[in-house]
């Protein structure tokens, strides 16, 4: 029987740089709505989607 490593549910968490970046998108998110509550989640995770993709893209850019 051959172990597996475990799959993480999410990468590392990220620096307070990324964090901050986060946040900001986020919160920008939030006002484009027009301040409409309940959408908080939703609006930091489109957000870290966005920023950890970009930084990705850069990083990928970057090293060819």
């Amino acid at each position: 029987m051959s172990r597996k490593a475990p799959i993480p549910i999410r990468p590392k968490p990220p620096d307070a740089e990324v964090e901050e970046q986060i946040r900001q998108r986020a919160y920008q998110l939030y006002e484009e709505r027009g301040r409409l509550d309940g959408y908080s989640i939703e609006d930091w995770l489109r957000a870290e989607e966005e920023v950890l993709g970009s930084r990705q893209v850069k990083a990928a850019t970057a090293s060819s």
